[in-house]
């Protein structure tokens, strides 16, 4: 109803979300003209538009529907909460189900992370994680190991902090940064390697970028290196083998703290609870985690910390307090989504359905870089992928890649297929529970979106 009493019509809808709400990463210039898409249902891995038309999910919603849409047991669990207890201060309490979470997060993350700090989404878990390392930090009485080191083409959030660790060139925007507290190293991205370098020698020029680094800036100045197990907004760039474990060792060498930022990959994406230790075999010092956490039910996120570095923190002399919170810490009617989550995925086997479907959803992968030679690169993991494409262009410039992701975007979409198209890529991650026959669906409409696009470019 609107202010009347009278149901909006579309008409309505339209104009007031172009006159009062601005989107994420919405155009200035164009503030006010811009129509979004309006989706009205979803159940399983599709949608449906205001007008009817079903599209397959392909970003699955934001890297983050892994049950998929349209459970009612979730929507039971969270209206039963909401009943019982809707919200509870933590400053000054603790409910049910945020300790229930607490306890299950910590059984299912690796080593000896244990401690389980609640936020409200991914950007605010990632700057708890920055806090606690100079928090540590100013309480061992090292004021000047501040310094993070962050990726190029690393994306981890929004908020002041994890917007200052993001190295995605495009972000060079006119919100400030903390400058001096980050420096970026070189991109990771094995398939811009130089021509007849291996992926063995690759590794080794990362690492070095990292070694190099560390003795410019000195140890004694850096608090933390934070790295996502694939960065996933940067195109689904996946570091060549063993890179992880030789970046976790220098950095333990030197008395860095190892952040892993699984907001992406955790909760089942590659088919694991969290990549970082059953994929790429580390256990680091802290995780961030949101999106899958809840399969996008509610907002919620976490940073998970481990025992010695809560130990540290806890030994060290003077002010102890953690002054780090939100108003939505621990909310209860999150958790208790976020616990139904994990059981619906743990009931149904679904970490155990991505390891099994995963070769097949690889394989389309390959097949559409098998088949159109405007593809330059596909890459991925579990339910993961991105295809790179290498149009040719009169301007090869990121305003020339966008208009080309926009072109294979709408003829997707026309499809009904939705994609997440980053200019001259395309990123997928679809809700986990989608089928064989569903991931057949989606590439068959890919390729189709593809064989119509490409006809327009060369290489």
């Amino acid at each position: 109803m609107n202010s009347l009493g009278n149901t909006p019509t579309d008409g309505d809808l339209i104009d007031w979300d172009r006159d009062h709400h601005l989107h994420p990463w919405a155009g200035m210039k164009g503030f006010g003209t811009d129509e979004y898409m309006r989706v009205n249902t979803g159940d399983g891995i599709y949608l449906w538009d205001s007008k009817g038309k079903r599209y397959i999910d392909g970003p699955g919603g934001m890297w983050c529907t892994q049950i998929g849409y349209g459970r009612q047991e979730m929507a039971d669990t969270i209206a039963a909460q909401v009943m019982q207890m809707p919200y509870a201060s933590p400053w000054s309490f603790t409910t049910e189900p945020a300790a229930i979470l607490a306890r299950m997060i910590a059984e299912r993350a690796p080593g000896d992370l244990n401690t389980v700090h609640f936020t409200t989404g991914g950007s605010t878990a990632v700057d708890t994680a920055l806090r606690t390392a100079l928090f540590m930090n100013n309480r061992l009485g090292r004021p000047d190991k501040k310094i993070v080191i962050g990726r190029e083409k690393g994306y981890h959030g929004s908020t002041f902090l994890a917007a200052t660790v993001t190295g995605k060139e495009r972000f060079e925007t006119r919100f400030e940064k903390a400058q001096d507290l980050v420096r970026f190293l070189p991109d990771v991205n094995p398939y811009h390697r130089p021509a007849g370098m291996s992926l063995e020698a690759w590794c080794d020029a990362k690492v070095a970028d990292l070694e190099n680094l560390i003795a410019e800036v000195g140890a004694e100045r850096i608090a933390a290196f934070i790295a996502e197990p694939i960065l996933c907004s940067g195109g689904v760039i996946v570091p060549p083998p063993g890179y992880h474990k030789r970046t976790l060792e220098i950095c333990r060498a030197n008395d860095i703290l190892y952040i892993s930022d699984e907001v992406v990959t955790g909760f089942g994406r590659l088919g694991h609870w969290f990549a970082s230790e059953e994929v790429y075999g580390i256990v680091p010092d802290m995780i961030t985690s949101a999106k899958g956490l809840t399969s996008g039910y509610l907002p919620l996120g976490a940073c998970i910390i481990s025992d010695a570095v809560m130990q540290r923190i806890s030994d060290a002399p003077g002010d102890d307090v953690f002054y780090n919170g939100y108003t939505y810490s621990g909310h209860p009617v999150s958790c208790a989504a976020a616990i139904k989550n994990i059981e619906i995925m743990e009931r149904e086997d679904i970490l155990g359905h991505v390891r099994r479907v995963t070769p097949q959803f690889q394989a389309r992968l390959q097949r559409i870089k098998d088949k159109f030679p405007i593809v330059g690169d596909i890459r991925g993991d579990g339910l993961l992928g991105c295809i790179e494409c290498q149009p040719g262009l009169k301007t090869d410039s990121y305003e020339e890649h966008l208009k080309f992701g926009q072109l294979l975007d709408d003829a997707c979409e026309e499809l009904g297929l939705l994609l997440r198209p980053f200019g001259n890529m395309a990123v997928f991650s679809p809700p986990l529970i989608i089928s064989a026959a569903q991931i057949d669906e989606m590439f068959d409409i890919m390729e189709a979106g593809m064989t119509k696009v490409s006809a327009g470019y060369s290489i």
